[in-house]
């Protein structure tokens, strides 16, 4: 039998989502807290590999058990063995074939600006602040050249390892919501630090520091073109999503909803 469950984090005290050998990931907190309620090592498959600071509102694991439990029982025996700063939300029963990486069709970002004078004090771990004069008619015609099938190479990290740099991006959206600014990205995969080096790019742009336009960038297939890796800690992974016999609701809710609480 195979389960897959949607998982939420904030992820600014650990490495990342995926296990490392001296440092403390989520991918670690939640192995070891389904092996105290199986008695199983589990190695869990995951939809997307979150860097350091990264938070996320609907990551996806999955793995293989024969234990037979009711949704909830799982569901309170993983979170009470998680820190505070992880907790486990839903449960589904899917296919031997499920693979939380692989099934998944899309995935989608929110990156989140808090554009004030001021810090954000109650913010400080999961906004980026920028506190300039950003011209906004700009980042929306900006941002819309990043929809369709491009070679995202000036947007990669020099780190990534993907053999391939074309990717789709279905949609972008950008919202207000008094001083915070979201820019949600939907696409079929990304690269090392793509969403943190687009935003940061229209955020350059915005500001009159770069002066060419991303259809220019993206044409130049050289990350020094495109602008700064904006921080970790304003970005949110909102979760994969699947074909429709994998009955896997994900991402669960806007992150804008959150902040609106």
């Amino acid at each position: 039998m195979k389960l897959a469950f949607t998982t939420e984090y904030d992820g600014s005290g650990f490495s990342g989502f995926q296990r490392q050998k001296n440092a403390i990931s989520i991918q670690q907190n939640l192995e070891e807290a389904i092996e105290k309620i199986t008695q199983e090592k589990k190695v869990i498959n995951y939809a997307g590999r979150t860097d350091a600071g990264v938070h996320a509102l609907s990551q996806v694991f999955d793995f293989t058990t024969d234990i037979k439990r009711e949704e909830k029982n799982w569901i309170d025996g993983i979170n009470s063995n998680l820190p505070d700063a992880i907790a486990v939300t839903k449960m589904f029963e899917v296919p031997d074939d499920f693979h939380s990486r692989f099934s998944a069709v899309e995935r989608s970002y929110t990156y989140v600006i808090y554009n004030s004078r001021s810090k954000p004090l109650f913010f400080e771990n999961c906004s980026h602040w920028d506190n300039n004069n950003l011209d906004i008619d700009a980042l929306n015609q900006q941002a819309k050249m990043f929809i369709g099938k491009h070679d995202f190479t000036s947007f990669r990290s020099s780190s990534c390892s993907s053999k391939n740099p074309i990717k789709s991006i279905r949609d972008i959206e950008i919202e207000h919501h008094d001083k915070f600014i979201f820019i949600s990205i939907h696409a079929n995969a990304f690269l090392h630090n793509m969403v943190r080096i687009m935003v940061g790019t229209l955020l350059d742009i915005a500001k009159g520091e770069i002066n060419l336009s991303v259809e220019e960038i993206l044409s130049k297939h050289d990350r020094s073109y495109a602008g700064k890796t904006v921080s970790a800690k304003g970005l949110f992974f909102l979760g994969p999503k699947y074909d429709l016999k994998f009955n896997i609701q994900s991402p669960t809710e806007h992150l804008l909803d959150r902040f609106k609480k």
